[in-house]
């Protein structure tokens, strides 16, 4: 059985509700990733949000705010995906496609420990699936 943990990119890289949009970019680019889980340290630091680079550009530069100033909690919205580390390949899959999400980040004993990205879920999934998979995800393209 393939689990989240045999797909993941491991390691957990997220950022507090209070820190800059400037602060996520630049962790962004450091580690080349396109999105960190934004974790609310009033609550323990569960997990409040995901905060993509699409959201830093649309959220806050398109509509000519300050990066520098912009909270990643201003531009967060929903209630935060997850999966269990021990889940299934197709448990991730349905998550992913239930919810329209393209990175979920993967928990183990409460604490982050990967994101799966759709990529990431593609490249694993079996060939007869990736199809149904692209189409649940991007319901534009069917």
């Amino acid at each position: 059985m393939t689990t989240a943990r045999d797909i993941m990119n491991p390691g957990a890289h997220w950022i507090t509700r209070n820190d800059t949009l400037q602060h996520a970019a630049q962790l962004m680019r450091q580690m080349n990733l396109g999105a960190l889980p934004v974790a609310d340290e009033t609550r323990d630091n569960r997990m409040c949000g995901i905060i993509t680079d699409r959201d830093i550009v649309v959220k806050c530069v398109a509509e000519g705010r300050d990066a520098a100033t912009c909270k990643a909690s201003d531009v967060i919205e929903g209630t935060p995906r997850w999966i269990d580390a021990d889940a299934d390949i197709q448990d991730v899959r349905h998550e992913m496609e239930n919810h329209h999400v393209r990175r979920l980040p993967v928990i183990e004993d409460k604490r982050m420990v990967g994101m799966i990205s759709e990529a990431e879920l593609g490249r694993n999934l079996p060939g007869d699936q990736v199809a149904d998979f692209v189409a649940h995800l991007y319901p534009a393209a069917r």
